[in-house]
C-alpha cells in the first residue's frame, strides 16, 4: 500500500518545563487524512506532545521547545509564526466535553464570529455544515437555541467537535476524547472519526488499546526514555503492525497489559 503524504513532520522535538525535560528526541511523520494514535503509560508525555502540535503549551510559563514541527513543510515554531492562525488550522478537542454555557447555535458560531470567517446567512450555513459533519444536526436542528449544557455528554463532545470544525481546520487534535463517555457514545465518536478523516488529519491520545486498534491507521508508542523522566516515541508505524507484530518488546508488553 502506498504511503499517504505527510501532513505534519516532527523532527528531533524536545520540550522542557523549566529545568524538567518532558519530551526527548521525538521524530515522526503524521500522515495526511489519516488517524494517528498516541499510546503509552500515564506520564510519558502524550498530551504534552499533542499540545506541541498547535503550540498550546505556549500558554504555560517557563517552557521551551527545541526541534521542529513542520505543518505543510512550514515550521510552526519559526519566528513570526501567526499562532492564532495556527490554532485555527490545528484545532483541539479536549478530554472532557467543554461546551460554553450558551446555546448550541452560539457554541458553534463562536469561532467563526471571533475570526470573522462567516457572517449572516453564511454563518448559519457554516453551523449547519459543522453540525452535520459532527453527526449532530439531526438531533439538534429543531432546538438550536437549547442550552448546550443540557445535552448528553456524548452530544456535548460531538458539539465540541462541531465547534472545532466550524473554524475550518486542516488538523484535529483529540486528547482522550472518549474517556468521559459510555461505550455507545464512544463508538459514535469513533465512527465519526472515520468519516472526518476523509477530509481532516486526526491525531488522538488514548489509553484505550481497543480504541487505538479499531480507530487509527498509525500508532506511536510513547514511553519514558531510558534512565530519564522524559517521554519519547519508542515505536511508530501502521497500527495493524504495531498491534500484531511490534518490533519493541516494551510495546508488546504494554498493548497486552503486561506493563503500564
Amino acid at each position: 500500500m502506498a504511503q499517504p503524504p505527510t501532513k505534519i513532520q516532527v523532527e528531533h522535538l524536545y520540550f522542557d518545563y523549566g529545568s524538567k525535560t518532558a519530551l526527548t528526541d521525538v521524530s515522526i511523520d503524521i500522515a495526511r487524512q489519516r488517524i494517528t494514535a498516541l499510546i503509552g503509560p500515564s506520564g510519558c508525555g502524550k498530551s504534552t506532545f499533542l499540545r506541541c502540535l498547535n503550540r498550546m503549551n505556549d500558554t504555560i510559563p517557563n517552557t521551551h521547545v527545541r526541534g521542529k514541527v513542520l505543518l505543510d513543510e512550514q515550521n510552526i515554531y519559526a519566528p513570526g509564526t501567526n499562532v492564532v492562525e495556527l490554532r485555527r488550522r490545528v484545532a483541539m478537542v479536549f478530554q472532557r466535553p467543554n461546551p460554553f454555557p450558551q446555546s448550541i447555535f452560539d457554541n458553534v458560531a463562536f469561532g467563526p464570529r471571533v475570526l470573522g470567517l462567516a457572517k449572516n446567512a453564511n454563518l448559519f450555513q457554516t453551523i449547519e455544515e459543522s453540525l452535520h459533519s459532527a453527526d449532530l444536526w439531526g438531533e439538534v436542528k429543531d432546538n438550536l437555541k437549547q442550552d448546550a449544557l443540557t445535552l448528553s455528554l456524548g452530544q456535548q463532545q460531538r458539539l465540541c467537535i462541531a465547534r472545532a470544525l466550524a473554524i475550518r481546520p486542516a488538523v484535529i487534535l483529540m486528547d482522550e476524547p472518549c474517556s468521559a463517555l459510555d461505550p455507545i457514545a464512544t463508538l459514535k465518536i469513533e465512527e465519526l472519526m472515520q468519516e472526518l478523516k476523509q477530509e481532516y488529519t486526526i491525531v488522538i491520545v488514548t489509553h484505550n488499546m481497543q480504541q487505538a486498534a479499531r480507530a487509527s491507521d498509525y500508532t506511536a508508542m510513547m514511553m519514558l526514555a531510558a534512565g530519564t523522566r522524559s517521554g519519547t516515541v519508542i515505536e511508530f508505524g501502521e497500527t495493524k503492525k504495531i498491534f500484531t507484530n511490534p518490533r519493541d518488546k516494551r510495546t508488546e508488553d504494554y498493548i497486552t497489559g503486561r506493563y503500564g
